[in-house]
C-alpha cells in the first residue's frame, strides 16, 4: 500500500467521564479532516475532485471537536484533577442533556460549572439552593406594573444557557420540582402562557452526599431527568499540591479572566458537534449490548428499581457523544462501559438489604458490566 494512502492512527488517552471506566482506544487523527485538505481529496484512480457535503460536513465535525478540545484545556487553567468531570460536562452538552455533579464541599463543582461556561462564551447563571427558596425564585414570576396597572413577567434565571443549580439537595422537593418543566421541555409556563428558554439550554446541578445534616434528596422523576452523574473525588495528593500552590501565587477562583481563562468556543461549534453525534454510526449488535445492561438492572437481586428505557436511551446518546469526542465515527462496546456508571447511576435504587450489607449502587453495576456479554 502507498505510504501517503495509509490511515494514521493515534493512541487517545483522554479521560473517561467520571466514574466510569477508563477505556484507552485507537482514534482517527481529529486533524486528517482540516478545511485546507478537504478540497485536495483524490479519488481511487488518482483524480482531484471537487469536495462534497459529506466532505464538508466531516471537516466542519472535525474543527467543532478541536474547539471543544481546546475547550478542555481551558478549563484546565482553573481546574485541578477533575479531568474526567470535565470530559463529562462536554458529553452532556454534546448529548443536549443536564448533569448532576456530586461530591464533598470545597472539590471546585461550582468553579468547574462557571469555568465551562466562560470557556465556552455561554451565558450562565448560578442559583443558590436554600431551605426557603421559592419555585418563582427560579422560574420568574409576573410583577404588577403600578405605572402601567398591568402584570407583566420577569424572567427567572432559569432563562439562561448553562443554569448552575448549586447544592440543589439543600431544597424542599417542591423547589426542586419546579425545574421539572424548564428540564424536559425547554420551557416555562406561568399564568397559563409558555415561554420558551434560549439554546442550548442545560441545568448542571451540585449536590452534597445525602449523608450531610440539611440536604433534600431529590425524587426519583427528577433524578432521571438528568443525563449524567458525576462524582468529583477529593483530588490526589499531586493535583492537591498544585491547588495550593496556584493560589499561592494568586489564583482567585472569583476572578477567572486574571487566571487567563478566555473563550475558545462558542455556541456555533457546539451546534456543529451536536449535528456531528448524531451522525455517528451504532451496531444493532452494541444497541441491543445496551439493552442487555439496562435490563439487567432490573433483574438484579440488589435493585429494587432498575433503569428505564430513558435511561437506555440516555446511555446511547453518551455513548455516541464519547465516541465521536474520542475521534470515531462509530460506537463500540468500551464506549457503552465507560459511560455506563455515569449514566445508569441515579436511575437505580438499592435494596434495604443490599445497603445494609454495604453495597454501593457502581459495585452492583460493576458487576453487571462484568457479567453480561460483549458484543465481538
Amino acid at each position: 500500500m502507498n505510504q501517503t494512502g495509509r490511515r494514521q492512527e493515534e493512541q487517545d488517552e483522554q479521560a473517561a467521564p467520571a466514574g466510569g471506566a477508563h477505556q484507552a482506544t485507537r482514534t482517527e487523527d481529529p486533524g486528517a479532516l482540516s478545511d485546507g485538505q478537504v478540497d485536495g481529496r483524490v479519488d481511487g484512480a488518482g483524480h482531484g475532485r471537487t469536495a462534497g457535503p459529506a466532505d464538508q460536513a466531516a471537516a466542519d465535525g472535525a474543527s467543532a471537536r478541536d474547539a471543544l478540545l481546546r475547550v478542555r484545556a481551558e478549563v484546565g487553567k482553573s481546574i485541578v484533577g477533575q479531568d474526567a468531570a470535565v470530559t463529562g460536562l462536554l458529553i452532556g452538552l454534546l448529548a443536549d442533556g443536564h448533569v448532576l455533579l456530586e461530591g464533598v464541599p470545597g472539590v471546585a463543582k461550582t468553579l468547574l460549572v462557571r469555568t465551562l461556561a466562560t470557556a465556552l462564551d455561554l451565558d450562565t447563571k448560578r442559583v443558590q439552593f436554600t431551605p426557603d427558596l421559592m419555585p418563582g425564585d427560579i422560574t420568574g414570576s409576573l410583577i404588577y406594573e403600578s405605572k402601567t396597572s398591568e402584570f407583566t413577567f420577569r424572567e427567572g434565571p432559569v432563562f439562561t444557557n448553562i443554569l448552575l443549580a448549586d447544592e440543589i439537595n439543600r431544597t424542599p422537593p417542591k423547589t426542586q420540582a419546579s425545574l421539572l418543566e424548564a428540564m424536559e421541555e425547554r420551557q416555562v409556563s406561568v399564568d397559563g402562557v409558555s415561554r420558551r428558554l434560549p439554546t442550548p439550554f442545560i441545568v448542571a446541578a451540585t449536590q452534597n452526599p445525602v449523608e450531610y445534616e440539611g440536604t433534600y434528596p431529590l425524587p426519583e422523576a427528577q433524578l432521571d431527568r438528568f443525563l449524567l452523574k458525576l462524582t468529583l473525588p477529593l483530588p490526589g495528593r499531586e493535583d492537591e499540591i498544585e491547588v495550593i500552590r496556584r493560589h499561592s501565587v494568586g489564583f482567585d477562583p472569583r476572578n477567572l479572566a486574571a487566571a487567563g481563562v478566555r473563550a475558545v468556543a462558542g455556541a456555533a461549534d457546539l451546534d456543529r458537534a451536536r449535528a456531528a453525534v448524531s451522525g455517528v454510526a451504532i451496531a444493532p449488535e452494541v444497541l441491543a449490548y445496551i439493552v442487555d445492561l439496562v435490563r439487567a438492572t432490573r433483574t438484579s437481586p440488589s435493585f429494587q428499581l432498575g433503569v428505564s428505557p430513558r435511561g437506555a436511551t440516555a446511555l446511547l446518546n453518551t455513548s455516541r457523544a464519547w465516541a465521536w469526542l474520542s475521534g470515531r465515527s462509530f460506537v463500540t462496546p468500551d464506549d457503552v462501559k465507560a459511560l455506563t456508571l455515569p449514566a445508569l447511576r441515579h436511575r437505580v435504587a438499592l435494596r434495604p438489604e443490599a445497603q445494609m450489607d454495604g453495597v454501593g449502587v457502581d459495585d452492583v453495576l460493576g458487576s453487571i458490566l462484568g457479567s453480561v456479554p460483549v458484543p465481538r
